[in-house]
């Protein structure tokens, strides 16, 4: 089974994009964020002539969630929001048989004194809820967390100590977050410089290899026992009118 997570930056500006990779990878499960489409315009019928059975629930411009189900892999159940009904384009969950996946679009936090930031913090504790309630049983939660929790993580990290995305408090709250859950690609590798996301801004970004881990696949022990492998692919960033995130990918031998 192959599930992947890649924030797309806008599903129909990225629609050649995802048609290439799809029918090159075929993943069992592709989780998107960002999708930035009203429901009316997401482009459902372009993904099942691809195999693809389509969930969503967006909103112009921002945010946006999505997951494509593989054809012929049945008894799926999917839902938007926390269960008080709230950040239904930020928060997808899936489940399929014994697995529950978590999707989720946190968001980034603009600057430390913003209410955005506040609104993180409080975001990543009402996941945290989630997971003591879930998190023991086949359960994944992955998607764009706007957090590098490690200085290897990011390029150049002595000069970021204070952005949203990795400051102490925003990574000591991602670690108890996630306490209990395996990062799946630090369990396949353990190496420096790997990234998700690589910023429009910064000039020839993947060439000199500048970015950010903030895109995560993170699983209960018994689900990591399953997982052989969990890497990010970047040949989609160097395409034609790229996302600036990159798909990550996980195998489970389920």
């Amino acid at each position: 089974m192959l599930i992947t997570t890649f924030n797309v930056n806008s599903v129909r500006t990225r629609l050649h994009i995802l048609t290439r990779w799809l029918q090159e990878k075929q993943p069992d499960f592709l989780f998107m964020q960002e999708t930035k489409t009203q429901d009316s315009s997401f482009p459902a019928l372009a993904f099942s002539e691809l195999g693809y059975k389509s969930y969503f629930c967006g909103e112009k411009s921002y945010n946006g969630v999505a997951v494509l189900v593989k054809n012929g892999i049945d008894d799926v159940n999917v839902s938007f929001g926390f269960e008080e009904g709230d950040y239904t384009t930020r928060v997808l969950t899936l489940r399929h048989k014994e697995l529950m996946i978590l999707c989720t679009y946190v968001p980034q936090g603009k600057e430390i004194d913003s209410p955005s930031y506040t609104e993180k913090k409080e975001f990543l504790a009402r996941v945290r809820q989630v997971i003591e309630r879930e998190g023991e049983g086949l359960f994944l939660w992955l998607g764009d967390m706007n957090v590098a929790p490690e200085n290897i993580d990011v390029t150049h990290p002595e000069t970021k100590k204070h952005h949203v995305c990795f400051c102490d408090e925003i990574r000591g709250i991602f670690a108890q977050t996630k306490a209990g859950l395996v990062d799946l690609l630090r369990k396949h590798d353990t190496s420096p410089n790997i990234y998700t996301f690589y910023d429009y801004r910064v000039k020839d970004s993947v060439e000199r290899n500048i970015g950010w881990r903030i895109d995560h696949m993170l699983a209960s022990e018994k689900l990591s026992e399953y997982c052989v492998s969990c890497c990010p692919d970047i040949r989609p960033r160097t395409w034609e009118r790229p996302s600036d995130h990159v798909p990550l990918t996980a195998e489970f031998q389920l």
